[in-house]
């Protein structure tokens, strides 16, 4: 399996499975002499760790982070050398047996069946890598890239589940780290408690959109025409799994706007251009224009739910299946730090593509 690489100067590759004994990152191209400790790593994969709520999939894994490599202790604390950083998460609570019923069985909604027609096997025990386990290993790399853009603060919010939308009016960011949804409307907080509880008692699951701000970006990151800044979100964000749509400041909803509500007009104000609005989501071009850079992705509901399905089997047969185990009823929800970390690591490379090109 190839493709398991992101980045260009800031490059990050993942490693393992849903049910093997670990999983983890190797960071190339971060910069040398940049504190960084394994507590700080520890924060962001803490925010993204299952079994904190009954929200989400009760499978109990700590996500204890080990730096292997790439760092070492000087008079100024633990630094980085400029090699790579091979960060390590060790699986603790794998459940393989909930899925041998199923092991010849293509789950709806899941990758099985395309794994098994690309590579002529799969890993049934929870999907492998197709599984949402894999995105630890994104979250540890995101608390690299955040050492590298220390002056850009990256936010995370969901503001949607099914069809129930937050009250923008009524957003508050600190509200989103006092509730298990990460959202910022703290009544629409307490209505998704109940909707989901609902939902889950029934056995099914439920989609969200998710919101992610990166404040401080400079303006002038991205290239035209094939290194843009949004595409390359777009593509970081449309990675990860169970996302099935990306978009960009008023992204599909500019198709509903004329061009004067649309374009974000302009004033000079004290320290340089003001903008007016922000429908271009700060980028203009596919670079960035020191405004917010502001982007949404959708993830599908789980397709793991406990309501039998029609499917067919490796042999070609018709059958019916239902999925056991421990499984999130809205993966939405852990999907907000990932998102922050895929958004950390886009800037961050960026970044550094930047300041190789014009100094």
């Amino acid at each position: 399996m190839s493709f398991n690489t992101f980045g260009h100067m800031f490059r990050v590759t993942t490693f393992g499975e849903s049910h093997g004994p670990a999983l983890g990152c190797v960071v190339d191209g971060c910069p040398p002499q940049i504190p960084l400790t394994v507590e700080e790593i520890q924060l962001d994969l803490d925010r993204r760790r299952p079994g904190q709520s009954r929200f989400t999939t009760q499978r109990q894994e700590a996500d204890q982070v080990r730096i292997l490599s790439g760092v070492m202790d000087t008079d100024k604390g633990q630094v980085t050398t400029g090699t790579p950083i091979a960060l390590m998460i060790e699986n603790t609570d794998q459940r393989s047996k909930d899925y041998s019923e199923i092991k010849d069985k293509f789950r709806p909604g899941h990758a099985d069946f395309t794994y098994e027609a690309k590579y002529g096997l799969r890993d049934y025990r929870g999907g492998g890598r197709s599984s949402a386990r894999e995105t630890a290993a994104r979250v540890a790399a995101g608390a690299v890239a955040r050492k590298i853009i220390p002056d850009v603060k990256v936010r995370g919010a969901l503001v949607q589940m099914g069809p129930h939308k937050i009250d923008r009016a009524a957003w508050d960011w600190d509200e989103v780290g006092r509730n298990p949804f990460f959202c910022p409307d703290k009544a629409k907080a307490d209505f998704f408690a109940e909707y989901l509880d609902d939902i889950r008692k029934k056995g099914s699951s439920i989609g969200a959109v998710i919101e992610v701000v990166a404040e401080g970006v400079p303006a002038g990151l991205g290239a035209p025409i094939y290194g843009k800044l949004d595409s390359d979100l777009a593509l970081a964000l449309m990675s990860i799994n169970a996302v099935k749509g990306v978009e960009i400041g008023a992204g599909f909803g500019a198709a509903e706007l004329h061009g004067e509500e649309n374009a974000d007009e302009m004033r000079m104000g004290n320290n340089g251009p003001v903008f007016l609005s922000n429908h271009a989501g700060g980028i203009l071009g596919g670079i960035s224009t020191g405004q917010p850079v502001v982007a949404r992705f959708a993830v599908k509901p789980t397709s793991s739910i406990l309501t039998p399905r029609r499917t067919i089997d490796k042999a070609g047969a018709d059958t019916d299946i239902m999925t056991k185990g421990r499984h999130d009823p809205c993966v939405g929800i852990r999907a907000v730090p990932v998102g922050e970390a895929m958004m950390a690591c886009v800037i961050a490379d960026h970044l550094l593509r930047h300041r190789g090109q014009v100094g």
